[in-house]
């Protein structure tokens, strides 16, 4: 069987993320389906990593090259893109590593192009501890766009190196453990019996970090539902809904289905309707209940237009929407984000919750809670957004300060919740 060639691999991947605005999450199963585990991983490791150090990787190639790549040459510029990020930052053979990524240059059909490819990367060799103290003095050495380096700025005078610092690592993997199997301590216990080594958190009793991540196939009874992974700050908003077995909840938004499966592992009885506009999404909601042996109604629907999804006069004790947003709090999950995302994305997101926020709200009972949620960093989205919903509707009431995490190294990622309650008119 022929082997493939990796790096051409990452760097058609790459191609797709940056010259056709495609996220790495859509298209990698699709690239990485016909490799093994290993190989599967150094595709991941590379393309997640170019994501991460983008900046960088471009003012290297900037400064060895007269002359960008273009046309039906272009891919060959994340070839060359590839071969810079494994000399810098895997354990990878320079050899093997030129060798490989010279290689990718005769599989996309290239040939005449080995030699510069070759040639850039030896000069990259020669010349690499230069080339870094030159980086080093420049802004692009926080890895961020520009827009989005000033709205942290702004919006965290104090802490916006801290949130970029933990933007540019890898995440910590966390678990949610279904407590109808076992405590967190008890599936630590298994954990270690497996040699898996992780951590409980102080907080919530669900909630457990790998030290160490790991695949999902090694972790005990992952396929009959004993844990989730899930992130630490995603997993308060089944905790902050507070769902009971006699309600009926609404989980706006609710693809993948992490937050459905969460609430019904707090009231197994609940009758949940878990909504998303995305039809290819909906079906990962699906494939999430059925691996925790749970049931809920999923339908594929638009929460800016509720009343062609919904009866007019059905109400629920609670809603949870998990609104899109711009995704600034997962960075370090979804690399990608910052450059598939636009400064001017921001206000038509914006306009997006606004709109889904005001129309959901009259399918809530009275007494009833909403928890409005979003993976963002951002004010706009977040309290703004609140404090404008509030302004308006004057039967909604805020309950407790809304809460807003931060990306942290050994935390959560960055989360907005804000938890409201209807009030009689």
């Amino acid at each position: 069987m022929k082997k493939e060639n990796l790096r051409a691999i990452s760097a058609q991947a790459i191609y797709q993320v940056l010259e056709q605005g495609q996220s790495l999450s859509s298209i990698l199963p699709a690239l990485q389906k016909n490799l093994d585990g290993k190989d599967s991983a150094l595709v991941q490791e590379i393309c997640f990593g170019i994501m991460r150090v983008l900046p960088q990787l471009e003012f290297f190639i900037r400064q060895l090259m007269d002359k960008v790549l273009t046309g039906k040459s272009r891919v060959l510029h994340y070839v060359i893109m590839v071969g810079l990020y494994q000399l810098l930052y895997t354990r990878i053979p320079a050899h093997a590593a030129l060798s490989e990524t010279v290689d990718a240059a005769m599989v996309l059909k290239k040939p005449q192009l080995k030699g510069l490819i070759n040639g850039v990367l030896r000069q990259f060799q020669r010349q690499q501890p230069e080339l870094m103290i030159q980086f080093e003095q420049t802004q692009e050495y926080y890895f961020h766009p520009s827009w989005l380096l000033k709205r942290l700025q702004s919006a965290y005078p104090e802490q916006w190196q801290d949130i970029i610092n933990a933007n540019n690592q890898r995440p910590p993997m966390w678990l949610r453990i279904n407590q109808q199997y076992h405590s967190a301590e008890q599936y630590l216990t298994l954990l270690t019996e497996h040699g898996i080594e992780g951590k409980l958190h102080p907080e919530l009793p669900e909630a457990l970090q790998l030290v160490t991540p790991a695949a999902v196939s090694k972790l005990p009874g992952f396929d009959q539902g004993w844990a989730t992974v899930q992130d630490l700050s995603a997993q308060y908003a089944a905790r902050l809904l507070a769902p009971e077995n006699s309600d009926h909840i609404l989980d706006m938004c609710a693809a993948p289905g992490g937050k459905t499966t969460h609430i019904l592992e707090v009231a197994p009885k609940a009758q949940i309707l878990a909504v998303d506009v995305d039809s290819q999404r909906v079906k990962r909601i699906t494939e999430n209940l059925t691996r925790l042996k749970q049931q809920a109604e999923v339908k594929v629907g638009d929460g800016r237009y509720p009343e062609q999804w919904l009866d007019q006069h059905q109400q629920f004790d609670r809603i949870l929407l998990d609104a899109p947003c711009s995704a600034t709090g997962v960075i370090r999950r979804h690399p990608d984000i910052k450059w598939l995302r636009r400064d001017s994305d921001i206000a038509e997101l914006v306009t997006l919750q606004a709109e889904i926020l005001t129309n959901i709200w009259p399918y809530l009972k009275t007494g009833g809670i909403l928890v409005y949620a979003t993976c963002s960093v951002l004010p706009d989205e977040n309290i703004r957004q609140i404090e404008q919903f509030l302004s308006v509707q004057k039967n909604a009431q805020l309950i407790g300060e809304p809460l807003q995490f931060l990306p942290a190294l050994d935390s959560g990622d960055g989360f907005f919740y804000a938890k409201l309650t209807k009030n009689s008119a």
